[in-house]
C-alpha cells in the first residue's frame, strides 16, 4: 500500500499484522480521492477505524490542513504512528487511541469537512456512527460523510436520521456511499 498523489506521494505505507483491518485497494482509494479532490483543500478530515492510516494519510498529503485518526487497535496505532513519521505528516494530525463511538461523543472539537468510515462489515457500525453524528456538534450541513461498505449493505435509514445520500460508488466487492446533513 502506498501513498497515491500529493506531497507523499509514492511513499509505502504499513499495514497491520493479521486480519483485523482490509487496507483499502490503491485502485479504490486513488477513485475515490477523484471523488474528493474538491472537498480537500484546507479540510479538516476525520478517519474513524482508521486501520493503518492511509485514508487519513492519503487526504494529508493531497491538501486537507488537519486529520483525526481514530483507532483502538494497538498494533494499528503503532502502525498509524509509523505511517504518519515516514510520510513527514505528524504535525497535522492527531491520533486518538480510543474507541470510534467514545470518541465520536465529545473528543472532535472543531468542524468536520470530510468524515470516512471503514468499519467491520455487517456489524451496523455505520448506522451507529451516524446516530452519533446526527446531532454532533462538530457536523454541518457542508460535512460530507463517506461510508465504505459491503456491497449487500442496506442504507435506506439514513433518511430518519437526518441525513441523504448523494452519490453512490459501487465496485467489484464494497462500495462507498456518500452522506451529507439535510439542507
Amino acid at each position: 500500500m502506498r501513498v497515491i498523489a500529493g506531497t507523499a506521494r509514492r511513499l509505502l505505507l504499513k499495514t497491520p499484522e493479521g486480519l483485523d483491518t482490509r487496507p483499502t485497494t490503491d485502485r479504490i482509494k486513488e477513485t475515490l480521492f477523484n471523488m474528493l479532490m474538491p472537498y480537500l483543500p484546507d479540510a479538516v478530515f476525520v478517519d474513524l477505524f482508521s486501520g493503518s492510516g492511509g485514508i487519513g494519510i492519503e487526504a494529508l498529503s493531497r491538501g486537507a490542513r488537519k486529520a483525526y485518526f481514530i483507532e483502538n487497535n494497538p498494533k494499528a496505532i503503532a502502525c498509524i504512528t509509523d505511517n504518519l513519521e515516514h510520510t513527514h505528516l505528524t504535525d497535522k494530525s492527531v491520533v486518538l487511541k480510543q474507541d470510534v463511538f467514545a470518541a465520536l461523543k465529545g473528543t472532535i472539537k472543531e468542524t468536520a469537512d470530510l468524515i470516512f468510515l471503514d468499519p467491520p462489515y455487517h456489524q451496523e457500525y455505520d448506522k451507529r456512527v451516524l446516530e452519533l453524528l446526527q446531532n454532533a456538534p462538530y457536523v454541518s450541513e457542508d460535512t460530507l460523510i463517506v461510508i465504505e461498505s459491503a456491497l449487500e449493505t442496506s442504507f435506506d435509514y439514513v433518511e430518519t436520521l437526518g441525513f441523504t445520500i448523494t452519490k453512490e460508488k459501487r465496485y467489484k466487492t464494497n462500495k462507498h456511499i456518500f452522506i451529507q446533513k439535510y439542507v
